[in-house]
């Protein structure tokens, strides 16, 4: 996944992000990597009676309980087709949280310089979630927002 940045770049910046890179339906998101505080394989995951259609449900990591979020679902997409989902696991207000995603890449490093608004053009849904995109040889890196991932109030006006 060595992609090259494309777009302009400023020179003079000397500061860099770190993203945990991940796919969902196809597309790249990157999480930022001090957001992050594991990566898991499949887990077995415990369904929570009346939570809302976006939480999956809990999974046990070492002894602490920690709600699973259905990315695809708070965005939106429809379930895949790939039987198990891999969890980014993220902290948020002091909790932890696992976000389900079809898959988890590598960790890629850009100058802020190449980190852009988003674009207009970019999906409600994800643009709700994002802090602005890295154009790539191809494809488009969507930062996430973490915190804005679980805005509650977002969610149930929706």
């Amino acid at each position: 996944m060595s992609e090259k940045i494309t777009g302009h770049q400023d020179a003079t910046s000397d500061e860099t992000s770190e993203f945990v890179t991940t796919v969902i339906a196809g597309q790249l998101f990157g999480i930022p990597v001090l957001k992050v505080q594991d990566v898991l394989g499949p887990q077995r995951i415990t369904h929570i009676p009346l939570a809302p259609d976006w939480i999956a449900g809990a999974l046990n990591l070492r002894g602490r309980i920690v709600t699973a979020i259905d990315v695809r679902s708070r965005l939106g997409l429809p379930k895949s087709e790939k039987a198990q989902p891999v969890s980014i696991v993220v902290e948020h207000n002091t909790e932890l949280y696992s976000l389900l995603v079809d898959e988890v890449g590598e960790v890629m490093s850009f100058p802020a310089a190449a980190i852009e608004p988003n674009p207009t053009t970019l999906d409600a849904a994800w643009r709700e979630i994002s802090t602005g995109i890295v154009r790539l040889d191809e494809r488009l890196l969507v930062i996430v927002d973490v915190a804005r991932m679980f805005d509650l109030a977002q969610l149930e006006a929706a």
